[in-house]
């Protein structure tokens, strides 16, 4: 029922930055370096391995359609060398936003699209933003962090890299996220404790509720109507209770929980959801206070059907200053 992971080991940490042109990219990889990784943006894949054992720091890939030879599945085939190997722990963050906020950045700034072939300023854009979308599906479908930033400030983006990549810095306390997922698209690979939520009573079998997901009142309402459900939360809450403050006195910087189920949209999201509300909320000592706790629905991610956001966000005083982005 819980899963908890191994002890962290001495590794190198590999981080591959994808995602549409004007959604940030450029902007995620130069935080990166802010903190402290070493950054090689667009460099031929069959590098990547002699990359990963030169790195004296994390390190950062920037990976995109203007990448020497260029295919999505040859970027998942160049990830999996990296995670079969063990002295590496690699990721794929993929960043994102809406056709329209790419089309406005893209427009304001006059830059051409790498995929516009059009002599004429922009005339294919759309067209162009929608074959990118396309060729980058698969490594969206395979991205263990997708980052909106349609409509996300440059600070909190800045936040969420730094929490989620970064080392603590002084005054700066555990950062928790809470993730649903679903098992056959694997366990994520950051997650610190597990709990396996099949067992309960499953909405994908009413005709009804199968289209909908666990965000839905509805979903909510019949997944905590299994007998067992109240429980199971009640199990989760205390040994978050237990192990979270022991992760803030140890000076963990992150954790992360999971919680799966078959399809990662109804169970999972359920206790997710109910889970982030109760800590948020919460006015036992003994549990959070103030730290900033994060919310991810993982396959609703993959599907934009969902993104990120803070259940609790950071205080005003532990953000740093605003950085300056123009989303490439």
């Amino acid at each position: 029922m819980i899963q908890t992971g191994p002890c962290p080991k001495a590794i190198r940490r590999v981080l591959m930055v994808t995602g549409l042109s004007g959604a940030g990219k450029s902007s995620i990889l130069r935080i990166l370096e802010d903190i402290g990784h070493e950054v090689v943006d667009n460099p031929p894949l069959d590098v990547l391995d002699a990359l990963a054992s030169r790195a004296e720091a994390p390190l950062a890939v920037g990976v995109d359609v203007r990448t020497r030879g260029f295919e999505a599945q040859a970027v998942l085939s160049a990830l999996a060398r990296l995670r079969e190997r063990p002295d590496c722990h690699a990721e794929l963050l993929f960043a994102t936003a809406e056709t329209d906020v790419l089309l406005r950045r893209f427009t304001t700034t006059r830059r051409r699209h790498p995929l516009d072939s059009s002599p004429k300023a922009n005339p294919g854009l759309t067209a162009a933003i929608e074959q990118e979308a396309r060729l980058l599906a698969p490594l969206r479908a395979h991205a263990d962090l997708i980052v909106d930033t349609s409509d996300l400030p440059p600070q909190d983006l800045r936040r969420l890299i730094e929490t989620r990549f970064g080392r603590m810095r002084e005054g700066e306390s555990l950062t928790v996220t809470l993730m649903s997922f679903a098992y056959p698209a694997g366990l994520p690979r950051e997650a610190d404790i597990v709990f396996d939520a099949r067992f309960l009573r499953n909405p994908h079998y009413d005709p009804v509720l199968k289209p909908m997901t666990g965000l839905d009142e509805p979903v909510r309402e019949y997944v905590r109507q299994d007998p067992d459900y109240e429980a199971f939360l009640g199990h989760i809450l205390a040994m978050l209770e237990l192990v979270l403050p022991r992760f803030v006195t140890e000076g963990k910087k992150h954790a992360t929980i999971a919680i799966g189920c078959t399809g990662g949209q109804h169970r999972s999201v359920t206790l997710v959801e109910t889970i982030a509300a109760h800590l948020a909320g919460a006015q036992n000592e003994s549990l959070l206070q103030d730290e900033p706790i994060v919310v991810m629905h993982r396959e609703l991610a993959r599907q934009g059907r969902s993104v990120w956001r803070w259940a609790r966000a950071p205080r005003r005083d532990t953000l740093h200053e605003p950085l300056r982005t123009d989303h490439s």
